[in-house]
């Protein structure tokens, strides 16, 4: 069972999201306007956020903007406008992925378990240790730094020059797997898959969107990024080299 904010001023929206998503076991706290909606996230502290772009008052870009100034959870936009520069400004503003309403049940499941999977699947969370079967997990080396830059697999955290940073699932994500693996260079169709867990048509902007954002909190300079580069014509890859 997952804690879910559900941030929507379409009543219609809101009933069937809500009932769709406790038919499936998860608990729902709604609200239909950004300023509800943000004191919610204190009092519920739900483990995902399911966010419209059109709100009353407050919008949902800044609604997402204030969320990403201080907290790592996974928010999905789920919009009915699904036109390019609505989806590019949703995940610049700091959302994991983008849903365009009106979306059945499965997908919004589907979804909800592939940005999840981001929080906790480098922690090695979902299948207890002493589970009947359950292989010991492969033991975690320390925390590996480059340059300025320290990344500890283990406690899920990145800090740069001993300051932490506050990372979104999708960006801590999409760093750990790059840095996984030093040099190598993934297209963007090849991170979509391993990092989102899905490759529909024109999805690969989720990809752009995230490095950008990632490029912004670890980089001295994004335009002449050290840690994430850009291989034209092929894709990304880790350094530096």
């Amino acid at each position: 069972m997952t804690r879910v904010l559900l941030i929507e001023d379409d009543p219609a929206v809101r009933k069937g999201v809500h009932l769709a998503l406790r038919r499936r076991g998860h608990e729902v706290e709604t609200a239909a306007s950004g300023e509800t909606g943000l004191l919610a996230l204190d009092r519920f502290r739900p483990e995902l956020v399911l966010l419209d772009l059109m709100l009353p008052g407050m919008s949902g870009l800044e609604v997402c903007r204030r969320i990403r100034e201080t907290q790592q959870i996974p928010i999905i936009i789920l919009s009915a406008r699904g036109d390019d520069i609505d989806m590019v400004v949703g995940l610049e503003a700091g959302a994991d992925d983008y849903v365009v309403k009106p979306a059945g049940g499965e997908v919004l499941q589907a979804r909800m378990r592939a940005v999840l999977r981001r929080v906790v699947g480098e922690s090695g969370a979902g299948v207890a240790a002493d589970a009947p079967g359950a292989a010991a997990p492969p033991p975690r080396s320390a925390a590996t730094t480059y340059g300025a830059l320290t990344i500890d697999r283990a406690a899920l955290l990145v800090t740069k020059n001993g300051h932490p940073l506050v990372l979104a699932p999708s960006e801590l994500k999409l760093l750990l797997f790059l840095s996984d693996s030093p040099g190598q260079v993934f297209s963007r169709q090849q991170l979509l898959e391993q990092v989102w867990e899905h490759s529909f048509y024109g999805d690969v902007r989720l990809v752009d969107a995230c490095v950008m954002r990632l490029r912004a909190r670890i980089e001295d300079d994004s335009r002449a990024p050290t840690y994430v580069q850009t291989v034209r014509g092929f894709g990304y890859r880790f350094g530096p080299l």
